[in-house]
């Protein structure tokens, strides 16, 4: 066996970009889950050998790896949708891959420079689940590939409701750990690596209850170009796809829910629109949409409105980077194309928005980003029934991107134990059950709806009660331990 002492480090780091390669084919749509440990272990192997610069490029070179694979969609944003030409988007999506994996160098870094290797298997765990709650946040947050993510149909799945993505992170960070000591003939390690992956068998599976009838639902998809899509021309297809769509509904349906900025307009312009569709409709039935909203103070909104048997509307409170505000404005606005995207200039919405109340169901709205933020989505779930996210993947292209944004939203169902209602424009369109389980999908790149019954759910999992804070905290009991606070002479 290769002896950590003999483990070259630029070996570790061909080692790192390679195991950050290995992570993204844990998640969707390669769902190799069982991948996750061995990548850890992958990075972790000799780690405490090494100076803290070389454990920080190591960290590096396994988020260039990770981000470099697992986001390449970042690339259709920029040049097929951001007006941006090839080199330059090459540039951009290369620089916006090492930004990112910034993050993992300095969690690799200073966990090298202020831990002892005598506790390394929690400590290094620990400093993981801490390391991805800094990238939760710092910045606005970028939460996507969450080590957790991954496993929503997994045997570590029932794990979810208790501790949401960050405690999943957690067990295959430690199970990584795990294995490292196992390969160096150190049997105990075996008992709580079979402990953790063997546990969920006799967790509860069910934690939340159904709440009066199941609703019948209808999600459109227009599947509507986007570079044309605020054209006058675009705005007329829009309004006659969803339309028609609408009124190809059947007519018992309670709920029909149009994707993120369906309409291409202001929403003042679009209410004729909406109120010509919703007179076709029953009565009792509700239409919600995604809607650009205009303030009186000349603020933009990305929001989702109601028609009919509604209440209520939501404005979207965490916004995306670039795509919806701009950082630093004054002095990037005007540089190149992409800064100047359509719509890139809107205003958060408020932190303490209630629920949508439609068809007899009570909505916690998670406008596209914002399902990735697992506190956000269960804050929004303590007072609803169902949850509803609207987006427009259009920006991902033919990537992998939508199919990771849906694996996330089937992690918030089943973290909060509540179906999730997901409406896009070109896919991935779904309905997920209680259990994160998909029930109904629509193919990407179609014009097309789907119909189905979702049940609205009372109680609270136990993820939704505490979100992530009891996870953090033991993250960061299991690195204490290993902390040595002064310096070796």
């Amino acid at each position: 066996m290769l002896s950590s002492r003999t483990y070259r480090p630029w070996m570790g780091y061909l080692v790192a970009l390679a195991a950050g390669a290995l992570t993204t084919l844990t998640f969707a749509p390669f769902e190799w889950w069982w991948l996750g440990p061995f990548a850890i272990a992958m990075v972790f192997y000799g780690l405490h050998d090494l100076t803290p610069g070389q454990a920080a490029l190591r960290g590096w070179s396994y988020g260039v790896g990770l981000f470099g694979t697992g986001t390449s969609w970042i690339y259709v944003s920029i040049h097929d949708y951001g007006y941006t030409g090839i080199p330059l988007a090459v540039f951009l999506t290369a620089l916006f891959v090492a930004t990112l994996a910034l993050f993992y160098a300095v969690i690799f870094g200073v966990y090298r420079r202020f831990t002892s290797p005598r506790w390394a298997v929690l400590t290094f765990a620990g400093a993981w689940v801490l390391g991805e709650a800094l990238r939760t946040w710092a910045f606005t947050g970028f939460p996507w590939l969450l080590l957790g993510s991954a496993h929503v149909e997994s045997p570590l799945a029932p794990w979810a409701p208790i501790g949401g993505v960050y405690l999943l992170s957690l067990i295959v960070a430690l199970s990584g750990t795990l294995l490292v000591a196992l390969m160096k003939r150190r049997l105990w390690a075996l008992v709580p690596l079979v402990a953790m992956w063997c546990l969920p068998l006799v967790l509860p599976t069910q934690w939340t209850s159904p709440q009066g009838d199941p609703k019948r639902v209808a999600l459109l998809q227009g599947n509507l170009p986007q570079l044309s899509k605020w054209s006058p021309e675009g705005q007329r297809a829009a309004a006659n796809t969803y339309s028609a769509l609408t009124r190809a509904q059947p007519e018992n349906t309670d709920l029909i829910v149009w994707p993120e900025t369906a309409l291409p307009m202001f929403a003042a312009q679009a209410r004729p629109v909406l109120a010509r569709v919703q007179a076709t409709l029953p009565p009792d039935t509700a239409l919600l949409t995604g809607i650009v909203q205009r303030d009186a103070e000349g603020n933009y909104y990305n929001a989702v409105i109601g028609m009919g048997n509604s209440q209520g509307s939501y404005r979207k409170e965490h916004l995306v980077p670039f795509g919806e505000y701009l950082p630093l404005e004054g002095l990037l606005r005007g540089i190149i194309a992409f800064f100047d995207l359509p719509m890139s200039s809107f205003t958060a919405g408020a932190a303490d928005q209630t629920p949508i109340r439609a068809a007899g169901m009570r909505l916690g709205i998670a406008i596209c980003y914002e399902i990735i933020y697992p506190d956000l989505v269960a804050q929004r779930a303590r007072d609803a029934g169902v949850l509803l996210t609207v987006s427009n993947d259009t920006w991902f292209g033919d990537s992998i991107g939508p199919i990771q944004h849906l694996q996330m939203a089937q992690l918030r169902a089943l973290e909060n134990g509540r179906y999730v209602l997901r409406a896009t424009s070109n896919g991935v369109t779904a309905i997920i059950d209680a259990q994160g389980h998909i029930t109904q999908r629509a193919p990407r790149f179609a014009t097309t709806s789907i119909n189905g019954v979702v049940q609205p759910m009372q109680g609270m999992t136990l993820f939704t009660r505490t979100g992530s804070w009891p996870t953090w905290g033991l993250a960061l009991l299991l690195l204490v331990p290993g902390l040595r606070w002064r310096r070796r002479g």
